[in-house]
């Protein structure tokens, strides 16, 4: 079927409208939500994160691997016939919802392709977000294959890391020898100011904003709200999923629950809590 749009997309040049784009920091639930809303009825979605093809329009090595971050100057004309084409292939003439967490540095890239896109925030508790974070970097096969290729020399927490796992950040270079914790702590901040920072600058009528505690707490009233917002159906599978959500955390490396930190990684992460209250506070936590 995708092969067969590829062939008529000449001539439908179809315009996608109110797209529901995820975005949020690595490990703070975003697989979760992408997962649940791909399940809603008249929404397509291509089941995976999205991170190589949008890295194909803008390769981050052309720029000296600087960063995954994008602006509104960098949409141009074959951007938005290569995006268009590229979702008609996969999902057709629906409403789509995409997510890769290295979006969170392209909010105004994207906004300028769909001026009237829907964009879901799922943010998390830091310290447990960064507790998470430290977990991937400890599975490069699974979150670091991108960067396998990087022209720099990551010795991260002594040497310990060395393939860089995740996203690029602006500034990252300069943790190329730092701890962990550290690093971990400045892309949670990053991911998270940059997606603050847009909302602020920009007026964008609609912004959904999903605490991944919500999820652990009352998941089919949480995401009823959501589907309720983005106008589609909230059906009794997609409710009876959600009343089972505990056992079906994508990605999960242990069984969720609340401040895993404290059994986890205690003493990293209270090292750089003063370093990431003031975007705790900003997104509405409490220390």
């Amino acid at each position: 079927m995708s092969q067969c749009r590829g062939f008529i997309w000449p001539l439908v040049r179809y315009r996608f409208k109110k797209p529901v784009i995820i975005v949020g920091c690595s490990r703070a639930g975003t697989t979760v939500v992408y997962k649940v809303l791909s399940m809603a009825k008249g929404i397509g979605s291509l089941q995976k994160e999205t991170h190589d093809f949008w890295n194909s329009l803008h390769p981050p090595e052309e720029n000296d691997w600087d960063s995954h971050r994008l602006g509104k100057e960098d949409v141009s004309d074959r951007d938005r016939v290569e995006v268009a084409r590229y979702f008609f292939k996969h999902v057709g003439m629906r409403r789509f919802v995409d997510k890769t967490n290295q979006n969170s540095f392209r909010l105004p890239y994207l906004l300028e392709l769909f001026q009237d896109a829907i964009f879901v925030y799922v943010k998390r508790d830091g310290r447990d977000n960064i507790n998470s974070l430290i977990h991937g970097w400890e599975k490069p096969a699974e979150f670091a294959t991108w960067s396998y290729d990087l022209p720099f020399d990551v010795r991260v927490e002594n040497g310990r890391y060395r393939h860089w796992s995740f996203f690029l950040f602006p500034g990252w270079k300069s943790y190329l020898n730092a701890s962990i914790e550290e690093v971990c702590a400045q892309q949670w901040i990053s991911a998270n100011e940059s997606v603050l920072s847009c909302q602020r600058k920009m007026s964008h009528p609609v912004w959904i904003e999903i605490f991944y505690e919500d999820l652990l707490r009352r998941a089919p009233e949480t995401f009823r709200e959501i589907f309720e917002r983005l106008e589609i159906p909230f059906t009794d599978d997609v409710k009876r999923h959600c009343n089972a959500l505990s056992d079906n955390l994508y990605n999960a490396f242990s069984p969720p629950r609340l401040n895993k930190w404290k059994d986890e990684n205690r003493d990293r992460i209270e090292r750089i809590i003063p370093t990431i209250q003031k975007t705790m506070l900003r997104m509405g936590y409490r220390l």
